[in-house]
């Protein structure tokens, strides 16, 4: 009888562990974890204008593209989201902010202005290996 009672209180003790275990909520709503996860992949730069996101952008200011897949895929959720850019061959940083979704991209690709590229490398170099992550979304350099 008493394997029995204590059979039973671990199951309920488990089954109570399960329901409390914290999840990210940020205003009522879940968090999707994508943000911490640093993708290492292709940087590039473009001309922007009207973004995915509905905002327009000139070259001067600090915003990216990200892969249209990954962008598809969180809905456009990204859409103003700040991130961390680190170029792997200098090791210089910059922070962009998500404005538009790069269809030649992929998940781990960004796409950025001119202003923002030339934080970490010079226009002429075209393309460079970059690790990124997004920020949390109350974040603002």
């Amino acid at each position: 009888m008493a394997r029995i009672a204590l059979f039973v209180f671990a199951l309920f003790a488990s089954i109570l562990l399960s329901i409390a275990s914290p999840v990210p909520v940020i205003d009522a709503q879940l968090v999707d974890l994508e943000r911490r996860i640093t993708h290492v992949g292709r940087g590039t730069w473009f001309y922007p204008g009207l973004g995915n996101c509905g905002k327009v952008n000139n070259n001067n200011d600090l915003i990216l593209a990200i892969g249209k897949g990954l962008y598809d895929r969180n809905g456009g959720g990204n859409c103003g989201q700040w991130v961390e850019i680190v170029n792997n061959s200098n090791g210089k940083k910059a922070y962009g902010l998500t404005r538009d979704s790069c269809q030649s991209c992929g998940d781990n690709d960004i796409d950025m202005s001119p202003a923002l590229f030339q934080k970490l490398a010079s226009l002429s170099t075209g393309q460079i290996s970059v690790s990124w992550h997004f920020m949390n979304r109350s974040w603002q350099p």
